[in-house]
Protein backbone atom coordinates (compact mmCIF):
# COMPACT_ATOMS: atom_id res chain seq x y z
CA UNK A 1 0.00 0.00 0.00
CA UNK A 2 1.20 3.50 -0.80
CA UNK A 3 2.37 5.40 2.29
CA UNK A 4 -0.04 8.28 1.63
CA UNK A 5 -2.90 5.73 1.55
CA UNK A 6 -1.64 4.32 4.85
CA UNK A 7 -1.65 7.80 6.39
CA UNK A 8 -5.15 8.47 5.04
CA UNK A 9 -6.35 5.17 6.55
CA UNK A 10 -4.80 6.06 9.92
CA UNK A 11 -6.36 9.52 9.93
CA UNK A 12 -9.83 8.26 9.00
CA UNK A 13 -9.75 5.20 11.29
CA UNK A 14 -8.97 7.19 14.45
CA UNK A 15 -11.31 9.93 15.71
CA UNK A 16 -8.34 11.61 17.44
CA UNK A 17 -4.83 10.95 16.14
CA UNK A 18 -1.60 12.62 17.18
CA UNK A 19 1.50 12.14 15.07
CA UNK A 20 4.28 12.83 17.54
CA UNK A 21 7.87 12.12 18.47
CA UNK A 22 7.80 9.32 21.02
CA UNK A 23 4.70 8.34 22.99
CA UNK A 24 2.43 10.24 25.39
CA UNK A 25 4.14 8.41 28.26
CA UNK A 26 7.63 9.05 26.88
CA UNK A 27 7.59 12.01 24.48
CA UNK A 28 10.85 12.63 22.64
CA UNK A 29 10.51 16.39 22.27
CA UNK A 30 8.97 19.24 24.22
CA UNK A 31 6.38 20.06 21.57
CA UNK A 32 5.13 16.47 21.47
CA UNK A 33 5.04 16.47 25.27
CA UNK A 34 2.91 19.62 25.42
CA UNK A 35 0.52 18.41 22.72
CA UNK A 36 -0.02 15.00 24.31
CA UNK A 37 -0.46 16.54 27.78
CA UNK A 38 -3.16 18.88 26.43
CA UNK A 39 -4.97 15.95 24.81
CA UNK A 40 -4.71 13.81 27.95
CA UNK A 41 -6.15 16.70 29.96
CA UNK A 42 -9.24 16.58 27.74
CA UNK A 43 -9.97 13.15 29.21
CA UNK A 44 -10.65 11.20 26.02
CA UNK A 45 -8.69 8.33 24.54
CA UNK A 46 -6.64 9.19 21.50
CA UNK A 47 -4.40 7.31 19.12
CA UNK A 48 -0.83 8.31 18.47
CA UNK A 49 1.85 7.34 16.02
CA UNK A 50 5.52 7.73 16.85
CA UNK A 51 7.07 9.25 13.74
CA UNK A 52 10.58 8.48 15.02
CA UNK A 53 9.92 4.75 14.71
CA UNK A 54 8.03 5.26 11.41
CA UNK A 55 10.48 7.16 9.17
CA UNK A 56 8.36 6.68 6.05
CA UNK A 57 5.40 8.36 7.75
CA UNK A 58 7.69 11.10 9.09
CA UNK A 59 8.97 11.76 5.57
CA UNK A 60 5.55 11.79 3.88
CA UNK A 61 3.09 13.20 6.43
CA UNK A 62 3.99 16.85 5.67
CA UNK A 63 3.06 16.19 2.03
CA UNK A 64 -0.26 14.62 3.06
CA UNK A 65 -1.21 17.31 5.56
CA UNK A 66 0.50 20.30 3.97
CA UNK A 67 1.94 21.00 7.44
CA UNK A 68 5.74 20.97 7.82
CA UNK A 69 6.30 20.34 11.53
CA UNK A 70 5.52 17.79 14.24
CA UNK A 71 3.46 17.03 16.23
CA UNK A 72 0.34 17.04 14.06
CA UNK A 73 -3.14 16.55 15.48
CA UNK A 74 -6.01 15.19 13.41
CA UNK A 75 -9.55 15.20 14.79
CA UNK A 76 -12.40 13.61 12.83
CA UNK A 77 -10.13 13.25 9.81
CA UNK A 78 -9.16 16.93 9.70
CA UNK A 79 -5.83 18.51 10.54
CA UNK A 80 -6.14 20.71 13.62
CA UNK A 81 -2.52 21.82 13.61
CA UNK A 82 0.73 21.60 15.51
CA UNK A 83 1.79 22.29 19.07
CA UNK A 84 1.19 26.06 19.07
CA UNK A 85 -2.34 25.71 17.72
CA UNK A 86 -3.12 22.78 20.04
CA UNK A 87 -1.94 24.77 23.06
CA UNK A 88 -3.81 27.92 22.01
CA UNK A 89 -6.99 25.90 21.57
CA UNK A 90 -6.48 24.08 24.87
CA UNK A 91 -5.83 27.30 26.80
CA UNK A 92 -8.84 29.06 25.25
CA UNK A 93 -11.15 26.09 25.89
CA UNK A 94 -11.69 25.35 22.19
CA UNK A 95 -9.92 21.98 22.16
CA UNK A 96 -12.11 20.16 24.67
CA UNK A 97 -15.43 20.40 22.76
CA UNK A 98 -13.75 19.34 19.51
CA UNK A 99 -12.20 16.31 21.19
CA UNK A 100 -15.47 15.43 22.95
CA UNK A 101 -17.52 15.69 19.76
CA UNK A 102 -15.07 13.48 17.85
CA UNK A 103 -15.35 10.72 20.44
CA UNK A 104 -19.14 10.88 20.73
CA UNK A 105 -19.82 10.40 17.01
Amino acid sequence: MDILETIKDQVTANPILLYMKGSPEQPQCGFSSQASQALMACGEKFAYIDILSNPEIRANLPQYSDWPTFPQLFVAGELVGGCDIIMEMYNSGELLPIVKSATSE
